[in-house]
């Protein structure tokens, strides 16, 4: 089973690139684990935030494949690490499907992935910028995978 981060945009932040390569490059030792960057939009200046996200939802979709979809969303279920750490291993111990987790756009996500979503899970209450969330969400996954393992990286 895979493990991906979608994401909508491509980062142009060093510091978050560099971020997220690190974590990547520990994530390899416990998951197979993967980043696509869906390209921004281009020319939506006349298009609403409603078009903006079915649009995009469409890509969203498409690279999603028939992996089982988690949105990064603000409405999602909070976890301590513990709690996402066992989150995480339940549903890598349910086979099959692999697992994308999604950040969206600047303005959320369309009805149709919603629908499509098996799960949605919140960072925290307050709202990080886009590029920002790669680095917590790879982060949080190293760490979640350090806890499965028992390894002294988290401490409670």
């Amino acid at each position: 089973m895979k493990v991906t981060l979608l994401t909508v945009g491509k980062t142009d932040v060093p510091w978050v690139r560099q971020g997220v390569e690190l974590y990547a490059a520990r994530l390899s030792h416990y998951i197979k684990f993967g980043i696509v960057e869906i390209p921004e939009l281009k020319g939506v200046s006349a298009l609403d935030e409603t078009q903006i996200k079915e649009k995009e939802g469409k890509l969203i979709l498409k690279a999603a494949g028939d992996a089982r979809v988690v949105l990064l969303d603000e409405r999602g279920k909070e976890f301590r690490s513990l709690e996402f750490a066992a989150w995480l291993q339940d549903a890598l111990g349910r086979g099959g499907k692999d697992l994308v987790f999604v950040v969206g756009g600047a303005y959320g996500f369309s009805k149709e992935v919603y629908d499509r979503a098996a799960a949605l899970i919140s960072l925290s209450r307050m709202t990080f910028s886009h590029q920002m969330i790669r680095v917590i969400f790879t982060e949080q996954l190293y760490r979640a995978c350090t806890i499965l393992k028992g390894e002294p990286y988290h401490h409670e």
